[in-house]
């Protein structure tokens, strides 16, 4: 079977699709992409450790819809709610940033 659909690779259908990197639509792209990979890992970190999202939000203190919004990633949950709930997972957490001139800070 012959198509004449042009095979692109990731960088080339996101420019596309989501707008070049420095965009604000590929800024938001890649934030909400963040936040879904993010929430998944919460999600198997949890599950590991035999915990309900139930049981991970009494231990923080937030309800368990809270849990369950970060773990779809439909959250933009501040920064100590991230740790919190890493840290009660006995988890490891590092932030990476990057700078404008291309310094990076990794916080941990």
């Amino acid at each position: 079977m012959k198509t004449n659909q042009e095979y692109k690779t990731l960088g080339e259908l996101e420019n596309k699709y989501f707008g070049v990197t420095g965009t604000p639509e590929r800024e938001q792209y890649e934030f909400e992409l963040s936040m879904e990979i993010l929430g998944e890992k919460l999600k198997q970190v949890r599950k590991e450790k035999n915990l309900t999202q139930e049981q991970l939000g009494l231990l923080i203190g937030v309800q368990k819809a809270q849990i369950s919004k970060l773990e779809k990633g439909n959250n933009s949950a501040s920064i100590s709610t991230v740790i919190k709930v890493f840290s009660a997972l006995k988890a490891k957490i590092k932030f990476k940033i990057e700078l404008a001139d291309s310094t990076e800070l990794i916080a941990q």
